[in-house]
């Protein structure tokens, strides 16, 4: 088995999800979409792998926006295989703007969110089998509106926060994210946005390395409920998704 994850620039680590999917057998495949030295000029041409030669698909986070016309290069090239993917009835994972572009592809759609959120905030769930509830990692200024047919099973005040659609499940958080995950991302020009949002960086950041081995077991229990109560979906369901597409 294969599972496909679309690293959307050098800033996103599989971290402890790619560590779940290889515990439970599946080979890890990387693709790089934004390499390092485009990553200010990120509109490159891109060449996807055929989502439907895999087993599996996680679409990581990103640092721009579904709808911003700097990406539009790589972004419809992307829906048009999560579509595809879609009718073939492959699984796929979608975390911050991958869980975005989920919703843009299916019907939904993403804009800008009138309470974006940075840091550990809680998330109730109606399904914790496969989102466990309770805190989760956030950076996201954006946020999406369900596709026809999608069913929420998490929320918060500021966004809903994950929803299943067939085969896919779309979160609005950052399953993925430890300590390192974290110190990349300030490190990289992330600072300045999260003192932005009142967060001391050095209690941000302990806090997060506090929780470390705690926050991979949440995710690893998170992979294990998209493997096996959502992936295994509904042929029917899928069927028919495949003759409306």
């Amino acid at each position: 088995m294969r599972v496909l994850f679309i690293a959307h620039d050098h800033m996103s680590p599989e971290g402890p999800i790619g560590e779940r999917f290889a515990q439970r057998g599946y080979e890890v495949v990387v693709h790089r979409v934004v390499p390092r030295e485009r990553y200010d000029s990120p509109g490159v041409d891109a060449d996807f792998p055929d989502f439907t030669e895999f087993d599996a698909v996680v679409a990581l986070g990103a640092p721009w926006s579904s709808y911003d016309a700097g990406v539009a290069s790589w972004v419809d090239p992307e829906m048009a295989q999560l579509r595809r993917a879609d009718e073939a009835g492959v699984p796929v994972l979608g975390i911050c703007f991958g869980g975005q572009l989920l919703a843009q592809t299916h019907g939904g759609s993403v804009g800008r969110s009138d309470h974006p959120e940075i840091g550990w905030v809680e998330v109730e769930s109606d399904e914790p089998a496969i989102v466990p509830p309770g805190p989760w990692f956030q950076w996201h200024y954006d946020r999406w509106t369900l596709p026809a047919g999608a069913r929420e099973v998490a929320r918060n005040a500021a966004a809903s926060q994950a929803f299943v659609l067939r085969r896919n499940l779309a979160l609005q958080f950052h399953p993925e994210l430890v300590s390192t995950t974290l110190a990349g991302w300030l490190g990289n020009g992330g600072a300045a946005e999260a003192r932005t949002f009142g967060h001391d960086l050095d209690e941000l950041f302990a806090g997060t390395a506090a929780v470390d081995q705690r926050s991979r077991e949440r995710a690893h229990a998170l992979v294990d409920g998209f493997l096996d109560l959502v992936a295994p979906g509904d042929a029917a369901g899928v069927t028919a998704a495949a003759g409306r597409l």
